[in-house]
């Protein structure tokens, strides 16, 4: 337990047992990266102290205890607006991926503190050529990997807007404005984004959430979020099935108040001005989306072989299911759920176009989600290969 005003010195000698006057961190550097006067902040910010002295010598930094608070071991710490030299991945995380995760065919990685594009280009080189199809999610969270968010876009194959450490390394004042900016970029790259961390926070003791809570849930949506995202509310909350549904249910609320034609056109327009033109498959996708909402078309069926078209087709937005039909399990995966709107259906191939579309309309027809004479548009190459999209046409049920 630590008392407020009093002196805490911080080792940098991780063996060192800590006590109540002497703690020991994991960071190498910590006594050449702060200054007297900086702030560091531990366990997200529950524990403030001040910088008094730094000896490089004991690599030890002396620090005032701005507020009583008990803490428990390994908790996490930030330096706000120090530039870290830490590596994005360490020996362990490297051997996790390629020891671990590659065998086990994960979909995803999900990399915490990306400050530069050279992170991720790190990690796809780790992956090696042959496992080219996970995808990387970058988790910014820190002021380096704001100023550098454009590089880090265009390398990414999507992103997390962490809030939580954001909001420590960060004026937490400028948050949003960080979520509404990295959102709206991500949103014309056509990249997915997910919006993460104390998204309904009460939830991990209280069985309601609190009405700002909810309202940041819903202003996640309303920003263009393809994903919300909760952490601590289902990995150790007291409520994790009532916080997942209460989510949902204000996503879905949220989604109700959206204009997706006006939507649609912003994304358009926006990608124009950022881009000049579009790719084939993206105009394609595009018009699919645009006749969807003209028509009030009941869904949109994508054949696609490595999920990119139904990428395209998720980033404008057309606010009715989309199906993708794929033969990679991997695809529908990272399909289904991640890219907006987008549900996945694995197919053994997607060489007869016609009977596999036709079997899809009739299944949806069945399961009551279109009526027969509802149109239903289908996006897919003339041949199945990959990057092959070149057309789009208008089916009924």
């Amino acid at each position: 337990s630590l008392t407020k005003g009093q002196s805490l010195v911080l080792t940098t000698d991780y063996s060192f047992k800590g006590d109540s006057n002497k703690l020991a961190c994991s960071y190498p550097s910590l006594s050449t990266s702060v200054t007297p006067g900086q702030s560091i902040l531990v366990a997200d910010g529950s524990l403030v102290l001040t910088v008094l002295s730094c000896d490089t010598a004991s690599n030890e930094v002396t620090c005032r205890v701005e507020n009583t608070c008990s803490i428990g071991e390994r908790k996490n710490m930030n330096l706000p607006g120090v530039v870290v030299d830490l590596p994005t991945l360490t020996e362990k995380d490297i051997s996790d991926i390629t020891e671990w995760g590659i065998p086990n065919e994960i979909d995803f990685i999900a990399a915490s503190f990306v400050r530069k594009a050279a992170d991720v280009h790190k990690i796809r080189e780790i992956l090696g050529p042959d496992n080219q199809g996970i995808k990387i999610i970058c988790k910014i969270e820190n002021q380096e990997g704001l100023e550098n968010y454009d590089e880090i876009l265009e390398a990414t194959d999507g992103i997390m807007v962490a809030r939580g450490d954001l909001g420590m390394e960060i004026p937490p004042e400028k948050v949003f404005l960080a979520q509404k900016m990295m959102i709206r970029k991500a949103n014309i790259a056509g990249k997915p984004v997910i919006t993460a961390t104390q998204m309904l926070e009460s939830m991990i003791q209280n069985p309601r959430p609190t009405r700002a809570e909810c309202s940041d849930v819903a202003n996640a949506v309303l920003d263009g979020t393809d994903c919300v995202m909760l952490s601590g509310e289902t990995a150790n909350g007291e409520h994790p099935t009532a916080a997942v549904k209460i989510m949902a249910e204000t996503c879905c609320e949220a989604e109700s108040a959206v204009n997706f034609n006006s939507l649609y056109q912003a994304v358009r327009n926006s990608s124009l001005n950022q881009y000049g033109n579009l790719s084939t498959s993206e105009s394609i996708a595009s018009s699919a989306v645009k006749t969807a909402i003209d028509i009030n078309a009941k869904g949109i069926i994508v054949c696609s072989e490595s999920g990119s078209t139904a990428q395209q087709v998720a980033k404008f937005r057309s606010g009715r299911p989309v199906i993708v039909l794929t033969q990679s399990e991997r695809v529908a995966r990272q399909c289904f759920g991640v890219m907006k709107g987008c549900k996945a259906r694995v197919l053994p191939s997607l060489e007869a176009t016609d009977k596999i579309v036709a079997e899809e309309i009739e299944a949806l027809t069945k399961k009551g989600e279109a009526k027969t004479g509802d149109a239903i548009v289908v996006v897919f190459g003339q041949s199945s290969r990959k990057g092959a999209t070149n057309t789009m046409r208008i089916q009924y049920a």
